[in-house]
């Protein structure tokens, strides 16, 4: 067993860390971050972390590279001064569409990451929906995933939805939304999504079930640019279907997504805060769902040795 817990943030998304730290009844330790005017990157724990149970928050957010090299000089950190483990607690994990080849002579990044966390000395990972499955196989450390769909599903149900089809962005969406559906009791749709090319363009082109005269629920594990939304709402009216409901985990909202978001006119956008929104990104029709919760239990069942998966039964 570890000695007593300490929670450290970088600077991507402190706001949920304290959250996280408030859920376990402690504050954050003390860090100082910064960097120095010619962009290299300074850390310096102002406590004694030795034998040390060090959990360092940091989801890879904008600037994604500095926020990611960021950890990577912490975790050193902390383990050049003798913490006992450490947890790297990445609420989002950015590059996580480069988990393979799927075009000549292109790199696997969300595997370099792995490796380089690893290097770095990180002792385990503890994430939420990562963009595909097969990237927890990219560690030879422990990786814990956590699933923003508890707590979604569980808004959502609050709602009363009738008359609503859950609908996923594209094929490679359908366990994600399907997984939605049967805890809402609700009937599946999916629409068949063409990705062109490297330029973030999608071209929505068939909706395979039933959504003429129906409200529509659409889910996707992250919005970038809201390229894929927007194709999915103009296909699904098309089809005929009435109010719509614009559900992700991870509100990235990069380049013209709000304004995008904003165009829509749809009935309701519900997001976790995996990762800071500012005030400029917050639309008048947007639910923010709180991740903490999910966090600092899963914190506090690594730390005493419990299992993890248990919050998921």
């Amino acid at each position: 067993m570890y000695n007593d817990l300490a929670i450290f943030s970088g600077r991507a998304h402190p706001a949920l860390a304290e959250a996280i730290a408030a859920r376990l009844g402690r504050t954050l330790g003390r860090v100082d971050v910064f960097e120095f005017s010619n962009e290299n990157i300074f850390v310096q724990f102002q406590e004694n972390i030795r034998q040390r149970d060090v959990f360092l928050v940091q989801p890879f957010v904008s600037p994604v590279n500095t926020s990611i090299m960021e950890l990577l000089i912490m975790i050193d950190a902390a383990r050049r001064a003798s913490a006992g483990r450490i947890t790297a607690v990445i609420p989002y994990y950015a590059y996580g569409r480069s988990d393979k080849k799927d075009q000549p002579r292109v790199p696997i990044t969300a595997r370099l990451i792995a490796n380089m966390l690893e290097t770095a000395g990180a002792d385990r990972v503890l994430t939420l929906n990562l963009h595909a499955g097969q990237i927890q196989g990219f560690f030879n450390i422990p990786v814990d995933e956590l699933n923003a769909l508890y707590p979604v599903s569980a808004y959502f149900r609050t709602k009363n939805l009738e008359n609503y089809t859950v609908v996923a962005t594209d094929v490679g969406g359908e366990k994600r939304a399907r997984d939605l559906a049967v805890r809402l009791d609700l009937p599946l749709a999916i629409i068949d999504k063409r990705r062109i090319g490297n330029a973030e363009v999608a071209e929505a082109m068939h909706v395979i079930g039933e959504v003429d005269g129906r409200n529509c629920l659409i889910l996707d594990d992250e919005i970038s640019t809201a390229g894929t939304i927007v194709s999915a709402v103009h296909a699904l009216r098309q089809h005929g279907a009435r109010e719509i409901i614009v559900s992700c985990y991870h509100p990235v909202f990069a380049g013209p997504a709000v304004e995008r978001l904003r165009a829509l006119e749809v009935k309701e956008i519900v997001v976790t805060d995996s990762v800071p929104l500012g005030p400029e990104k917050i639309l008048p029709n947007m639910t923010i769902i709180p991740v903490a919760p999910q966090f600092g239990d899963a914190i506090g069942r690594i730390h005493s040795g419990q299992s993890v998966g248990a919050l998921f039964q």
